[in-house]
């Protein structure tokens, strides 16, 4: 004979699992189909924008360029390229594949909220430049216009993102940029960073750790098959090949000046004291303003007063307040070194 509990409790728990399974818009069934339109979702604009990408560089999109893009299969590709021509957000060509103005437009919209939010977390959070575009991947597709809006207002709706690439307007108008790779500039002539690239990622954190930017005056010095060699704020650099092509310059005319070098206030020993000329513009959001809350400033008087027994930090001498600073921090700040009283 069933023992009526255990047949309550039986029943109870296939119910609860019933629940669990099918339970509209919380239950397993629901939440695997949620993430499956969504997984298609990110696909097809991450698609759409490598259509766009190609297109802006004036290269052909091809089966094989999407499915290396994505990390997907040439099947895979094959099936998405086919749901985007019959979304009518792309037209196949003798070569390859096309967007139409609707598939143009929606790339637009979303690159536009990926710049922005690159934007956002370079000036108003402390995230490391090597994370700004994977968190922004990550935001992208899942921005509102109206919250991309909101985010644009926010910050003084910004021209360029970071790493100098412009930002579409929202009636998605996107300015061509006459620049070069670095690895054109000839020899001996001056040229202006206008844009690095943040892919593929291990090539940015190396431009980054040489502290390149957008704005940077440079010179080149030398060009191998092996090296570009240049000076950017006084300092030698050298870059192989593959990354100073990540690095895009326009030229500049004889009437412009290289600029630097600047000592840093790092390279100030015990007692000795500089004024400060700005904050590299490399320090970006929090840790920039952190270092102008502290009173650093162009025009203000700094001393090195105490060193850890290390080097690092220093505690300086900053408007009265004795204010510690690692090396990294104190690197970002140019000064014109004091000379001591006789």
């Amino acid at each position: 004979m069933t023992d009526p509990l255990l047949a309550l409790i039986s029943a109870i728990g296939l119910v609860a699992l019933a629940c669990l399974i099918f339970w509209p818009s919380y239950g397993l069934i629901w939440q695997l189909r949620k993430l499956k339109r969504t997984n298609e979702k990110v696909l097809i604009e991450d698609a759409l924008k490598h259509l766009y990408h190609q297109e802006y560089k004036s290269l052909i999109a091809t089966l094989e360029s999407l499915s290396g893009a994505l990390s997907i299969t040439n099947d895979h590709a094959a099936k998405l390229l086919t749901k985007l021509e019959v979304l009518g957000l792309i037209t196949s060509q003798q070569n390859g594949f096309a967007l139409t103005a609707d598939g143009r437009s929606y790339a637009l919209r979303i690159i536009r909220v990926h710049r922005l939010w690159e934007r956002y977390f370079a000036d108003e959070t402390g995230l490391a430049a090597t994370e700004w575009h994977a968190e922004a991947e990550r935001r992208e597709h899942n921005t509102t216009l109206e919250e991309a809006e909101a985010l644009a207002v926010q910050m003084g709706n910004p021209l360029l993102d970071p790493h100098g690439d412009p930002i579409p307007t929202p009636s998605g108008e996107l300015p061509q940029q006459q620049d070069m790779p670095l690895t054109d500039l000839p020899a001996g002539e001056l040229g202006r960073i206008v844009h690095i690239e943040d892919e593929p990622a291990i090539i940015y954190a190396q431009l980054a750790a040489q502290g390149l930017h957008p704005g940077m005056i440079i010179r080149v010095q030398d060009k191998s098959a092996e090296r570009i060699q240049f000076i950017a704020n006084g300092e030698e650099v050298r870059l192989a090949p593959v990354a100073a092509a990540n690095v895009s310059v326009v030229t500049l005319s004889n009437g412009h000046e290289m600029i630097g070098p600047h000592e840093s206030l790092s390279s100030l020993a015990m007692g000795e004291s500089g004024v400060v000329l700005g904050i590299s513009k490399n320090c970006r959001g929090l840790q920039r303003r952190r270092l102008m809350d502290l009173g650093i400033v162009p025009g203000t008087t700094i001393s090195a007063e105490l060193s850890s027994a290390s080097g690092n930090p220093k505690a300086y001498n900053i408007r009265g307040a004795l204010i510690a600073l690692r090396q990294d921090q104190a690197n970002l700040v140019y000064i014109h070194r004091q000379e001591k009283a006789s």
